[in-house]
């Protein structure tokens, strides 16, 4: 017999609201009631299901519906929560904010909120605002009447004065209930850095989990919260996209894991393992050598630039990536990856440093964001992984630039950057694929299943003593 679970949407009337320390403290009070949390991200962000992932003891899902398409978000979704109590996600900028600005349209919070049924906990900063609050929730539950705003939390409220007016104005004219008030709290909030939030690791440490769950608890009505969620009952388990792993050797992808490799979308890990591969996870910073019998590698995302100095001085590991692409091995790498895979890497103060040499250029770190957006690239030919004509979706953001030469091969025809104008992305040298795009591999699964089928053949090419180079596809 399904066993039905529970699930809502966290969701902020914009950017900078606090709804992912909101979304965090509340996932870590559930799990301290004994419940089991499965937290997702609306949207293509890399960072916040780190802190996600520390809050609730789970790995967070993006649930994307422009690069995933909605019936791929909603098994996402229900696959993920077929194990847990209840499932919490946390929105994307404002509620109605989409992709090139479409109110309520795809990549937007709203958008998910009724492709996947569930009611919406609206996060409002409450500093500088009494009645008008009553305005801003007013507008919010008739915008579009198909999103359910089931409740509203008000954060950064300044005194217990402050909340009763805050409560008072929303009671007397809106539909949602106020479910709590939470004041200003540097010691939970989640710092900033030009990527967006700091990751849990990076810098300073991010908020403690059970400082998280005391701050919500005594403030927020969970029994509340948990009975105005969304009831949900997992239909039949389907992974899209990949088949039972083959029995027999599985080809290893060793996938960089660290401080300075962390962007990954956990669906593509798995996509990877559901393809049949083995992923097991390296650090460029502190590993020495590639895990022994690597076929393959993935070089996510992150922020390789405020550990150059310590990629640089690994020159073993430098070396031995350079040495396993020349020889033809499966790589695939983006954004931080690509950096990496450069000669060279200057920062905003001008320092270069030595990076893998794989390619020519030298990334140069600017001091405002280059690219900013979704992204969508058709093959054009030439890529280990995946035919020519074939499309697929992801997401750029970074502030870096490089300078590839001209006579680099280039595999993609890239749009939805700048004026609209195809741009020739995707860098090839030999089975090196590096590019800055981040590619979610639901949106195409033929990916992800050709660059496991690529390093099952370099498996079986070591296995003869061989390192086979492949064909343009």
């Amino acid at each position: 017999m399904k066993v039905s679970k529970r699930a809502f949407i966290i969701a902020g009337t914009s950017s900078n609201t606090g709804k992912t320390t909101v979304a965090a403290a509340i996932m870590a009070a559930l799990k301290r009631r004994g419940l089991v949390v499965q937290p997702f991200k609306a949207g293509p962000d890399y960072i916040d299901p780190s802190h996600h992932e520390a809050a609730a003891g789970r790995p967070s899902y993006n649930l994307d519906t422009w690069m995933m398409g909605a019936g791929v978000t909603r098994e996402t979704f229900f696959r993920a929560l077929e194990d847990a109590d209840v499932g919490v996600v946390e929105g994307v900028m404002g509620l109605f904010d989409g992709k090139a600005g479409e109110s309520g349209g795809e990549g937007s919070t709203a958008h998910l909120a009724k492709v996947l049924g569930l009611g919406v906990i609206l996060v409002v900063d409450a500093r500088s605002m009494a009645g008008s609050a009553a305005a801003l929730v007013h507008g919010f539950e008739s915008f579009d009447e198909d999103v359910r705003i089931t409740g509203v939390v008000f954060n950064r409220v300044g005194s217990p004065r402050h909340a009763e007016m805050l409560r008072d104005a929303v009671e007397r004219r809106c539909r949602a209930r106020v479910l709590g008030c939470l004041p200003a709290d540097d010691g939970v909030a989640v710092p900033s850095r030009h990527l967006g939030l700091v990751m849990p690791y990076q810098g300073r440490k991010g908020p403690d989990t059970n400082r998280l769950a005391s701050l919500v608890e005594g403030r927020i009505d969970l029994e509340v919260v948990l009975r105005a969620a969304t009831e949900v009952v997992p239909g039949r388990r389907h992974d899209p996209g990949t088949s039972p792993s083959p029995a027999g050797p599985r080809p290893r992808i060793a996938v960089a894991r660290d401080r300075a490799f962390c962007f990954y979308y956990r669906q593509n890990i798995d996509m990877l393992e559901g393809f049949g591969a083995e992923v097991v996870f390296f650090s460029p910073l502190e590993d020495r050598r590639l895990p022994e019998g690597t076929d393959g590698i993935y070089l996510g995302g992150g922020y390789p630039e405020l550990h150059a100095a310590d990629l640089e001085a690994n020159t073993e590991l430098r070396e031995e990536v350079r040495r396993f692409c020349r020889r033809g091995g499966p790589v695939y790498a983006e954004c931080g990856g690509l950096m990496y895979l450069g000669k060279g890497l200057t920062d905003v103060h001008g320092r270069s440093y030595a990076m893998a040499g794989v390619f020519p250029w030298t990334s140069r770190m600017l001091p405002r964001k280059r690219s900013l957006g979704y992204r969508e690239v058709e093959v054009i030919g030439g890529c280990p992984f995946i035919e020519r004509g074939q499309r697929i979706r992801g997401h750029e953001f970074h502030y870096s630039e490089t300078t590839p030469h001209e006579r680099i091969p280039r595999t993609y025809k890239m749009t939805g950057a700048g004026d609209g104008a195809p741009i020739r992305e995707g860098y090839l040298y030999r089975n090196t694929l590096a590019s800055y795009i981040h590619l979610h591999f639901a949106s195409n699964p033929c990916f992800a299943e050709g660059f496991v089928a690529r390093c099952m053949e370099a498996k079986e090419g070591a296995g003869k003593g061989i390192m086979r180079l492949h064909s343009a596809r």
